[in-house]
């Protein structure tokens, strides 16, 4: 698919995602330019009301704008089924953020395969307040630290590694104190992974490869969408 540029339609394309998404891309995007919507970041947990939400967001400004990017990627199987009537639609062909904030889906496969049991950081999700920490917080609260320490071994114990992803955001340094301790409660080994925005601004800019899924007007969005992916030059390279 040719990439399709965005000049002619940067005042009428509209942005949806979830707090961790929006945070990064208003980080390096005047805001004035760029017209978007966030979604609890918290959502993610529940796939379901999720793509009710997404769905709802679409059908409220569809026809006001040409395009609707989508900042986030299958997400458990949440954008499946999305469409809009009169709008384009766009949306990452990646698995979730982390895969955005890393820069690519192959970079994001290359470290799962690493380590499977990596659970990821970074200061969009520290902020939004859904880590990790938080569970595990909201856990001992609600069963006790006993009970909740005898869960927390049941739901994280497949994993061996924390990765903290540094995007080029200023102030980081307190979130990896918040990675660091968080690796040490859990017995993890803790690394850190150096963030790159090239998805997120050619998703921003309308570089829209083959590392995008554009959607027609009328037409949902499918699980095949995601599958036929051909990996850009520098991801083949991520991927060998």
């Amino acid at each position: 698919m040719q990439p399709i540029s965005m000049e002619s339609t940067r005042k009428k394309t509209f942005l949806i995602g979830c707090a961790v998404v929006i945070n990064e891309v208003q980080s390096f995007v005047n805001s004035s330019s760029l017209t978007c919507k966030t979604i609890d970041a918290g959502l993610h947990l529940h796939p379901e009301q999720l793509k009710s939400y997404l769905q709802q967001a679409i059908d409220e400004h569809d026809g006001g704008f040409d395009t609707i990017v989508l900042g986030f990627g299958l997400c458990s199987n949440a954008v499946l089924g999305l469409k809009s009537r009169t709008s384009i639609l766009v949306v990452p062909r990646v698995d979730d953020c982390i895969a955005m904030l890393l820069g690519s889906q192959a970079h994001y496969k290359k470290e799962m395969a690493k380590a499977p049991g990596t659970y990821f950081l970074s200061k969009g999700w520290i902020d939004a307040g859904i880590t990790i920490m938080d569970e595990i917080r909201q856990m001992a609260e609600r069963y006790g630290v006993e009970r909740a320490r005898k869960i927390q071994q049941k739901m994280f114990g497949h994993y061996t590694r924390l990765v903290y992803i540094a995007s080029e955001n200023e102030d980081q340094e307190a979130c990896r104190q918040v990675s660091r301790q968080a690796a040490a409660t859990l017995e993890l080994e803790y690394q850190e992974l150096k963030g790159s925005r090239r998805l997120l601004q050619a998703m921003i800019d309308g570089s829209w490869d083959d590392g995008f899924i554009v959607v027609e007007p009328g037409k949902d969005i499918t699980l095949a969408d995601f599958k036929a992916f051909n990996p850009m030059p520098e991801e083949r390279k991520l991927s060998q």
